[in-house]
C-alpha cells in the first residue's frame, strides 16, 4: 500500500478559550515522511495541537498547511489525514472487517479496492485471522491494531496518533511500539504522535517536540534532546532514571572555568558554553546516571557513599551521596555493592550539562 506523502506546516498557530490561551503562536515544520512526536506532561497543549491539525478544533490565529494546501478552515475529511485516538472507538456490532471497511464504503470506493485495502492493512498489522471477529472478542492490543488499521486503509498522507498506547499494559505497549515503527517504515507517510511517555518518544521519533505550558521547549532528534537538553525542564522530563543535578557555582582555574560545589570540582575548559558565565554564578550541573563512571581512585575522581541499590535487571542503579548532594550511578548488574560502600567516580566535562540556576536555561 503506497500512501500519498505530505509535509505539515504550522504557522503562528494560537488557540484560545475566551481569555484562556491554550496554544501561544506555535511554529512547526514537519517534513514529508517524518515521524514527529509531541511530548509533554498533561495539560501542556499537545493534544490540542494535534486536534487543530486534524481540524477537530478551530484555531484563533495562524495557518495550518498540509502539503501545498492551506487547510486552516477545511473540514477534517478534506485534509488528507487519518487519526488514531486513545480510545479504540470501534463499532461493537461490526466485525473487524466491517470496522476496517466502513469508512471506505461511506466514501463509495469500488468493492474491489475496499477489499484490497482491507487485506493489505490486515497483513501489515498481522490481524488477518481476526477479520471475522467482533471487538468484544479481541484483546486490548488487538483492538488497537484494528483502530490503527482503520486509519491505514484510508491511504492518507498524514497520520495523527493521540496517545494510542496509553490504555495498554507495559508489554503490549512495547509490542505495538515496534508495530508502529514498522508501519511508518512501510508506509513512508508523515506521522505526528502525541504522548507523555518519554520512552515512546525516544524509540519512535525522527524528531521530538518537547512541550510545556503551551510552548515548545526544544525540538530536535532523540539524541539531541537526550544528550543536549536546552533547559532544566527538558533534562528532567526526558530520561529514566532522571538526570542528576548538583547545585554549585562557577569558579576559575588557571585553565579556565570550573564547576565548584561541596566535595566537587570539575574543570570546564573544554565545555561548549553557549555563553560565557560570570565567576561565582549559581549553576546546576546535570549528568545522567549512565555517564557517571566508576573508576579507580586518582586525582580526577570523586568519592561517593552508597546509600541504596535498586536492581534494574540488566544493571543496578546505585543511589549515593556526593558531599551533601544525592547522585545516582548506573553500574553492571554483577557489581557486588552494599549500603555504606565507597566508590570513586568520574564526572567528565564531556558528559555534563550546565544550567543557569535562576532561569534553568542551558549554558
Amino acid at each position: 500500500m503506497v500512501s500519498r506523502r505530505s509535509n505539515v506546516s504550522l504557522r503562528s498557530v494560537a488557540v484560545r478559550y475566551g481569555a484562556v490561551s491554550v496554544l501561544d503562536g506555535l511554529d512547526l515544520e514537519v517534513a514529508q515522511s517524518e515521524f514527529l512526536v509531541l511530548l509533554g506532561p498533561s495539560g501542556c497543549g499537545k493534544s490540542t495541537l494535534l486536534n487543530a491539525v486534524a481540524g477537530l478544533i478551530e484555531i484563533d490565529d495562524g495557518e495550518i498547511w498540509i502539503g501545498d494546501r492551506n487547510v486552516t478552515w477545511d473540514e477534517p475529511k478534506d485534509r488528507g489525514i487519518a487519526m488514531v485516538f486513545q480510545s479504540y472507538a470501534l463499532y461493537p456490532r461490526m466485525s473487524v472487517r466491517g470496522n476496517l471497511s466502513f469508512g471506505l464504503k461511506v466514501a463509495r470506493l469500488p468493492r474491489g479496492e475496499i477489499e484490497r485495502r482491507v487485506r493489505m492493512a490486515a497483513e501489515m498489522l498481522q490481524i488477518t485471522d481476526l477479520l471475522d471477529r467482533r471487538p468484544a472478542e479481541l484483546s486490548g492490543g488487538q483492538r488497537q491494531r484494528v483502530a490503527i488499521g482503520r486509519a491505514v486503509v484510508r491511504d492518507a498522507g498524514v497520520f495523527l496518533f493521540d496517545e494510542p498506547l496509553s490504555n495498554l499494559d507495559a508489554q503490549l505497549r512495547a509490542e505495538l511500539r515496534v508495530e508502529i515503527k514498522r508501519l511508518h517504515q512501510s508506509l513512508g507517510a508523515t506521522m505526528i504522535y502525541v504522548t507523555h511517555d518519554q520512552i515512546e518518544a525516544l524509540t519512535l521519533a525522527d524528531r521530538i517536540a518537547v512541550m510545556r505550558d503551551r510552548r515548545f521547549q526544544q525540538i530536535g532528534t532523540p539524541q539531541e534532546i537526550y544528550l543536549r537538553p536546552l533547559n532544566r525542564f527538558v533534562a528532567t522530563f526526558v530520561g529514566s532514571p532522571a538526570m542528576n543535578f548538583l547545585r554549585g557555582r562557577i569558579a576559575r582555574d588557571a585553565d579556565g572555568p570550573a564547576f565548584e560545589a561541596s566535595a566537587v570540582r570539575i574543570a570546564l575548559s573544554r565545555y561548549p558554553f553557549a555563553r560565557q558565565p560570570a565567576e561565582s554564578m549559581p549553576v546546576e550541573l546535570g549528568i545522567r546516571p549512565e555517564h557517571v563512571v566508576v573508576a579507580p581512585g586518582n586525582g580526577a575522581t570523586h568519592e561517593v557513599t552508597v546509600e541504596m541499590i535498586e536492581p534494574m535487571g540488566s544493571d543496578l542503579l546505585v543511589w549515593a551521596r556526593l558531599g551533601n548532594q544525592p547522585l545516582s550511578v548506573r553500574v553492571p548488574a554483577e557489581a557486588n555493592l552494599a549500603s555504606g560502600d565507597r566508590l570513586c567516580v568520574v564526572l567528565s566535562e564531556h558528559r555534563v550539562s550546565l544550567f543557569d540556576a535562576a532561569t534553568g536555561e542551558r549554558l
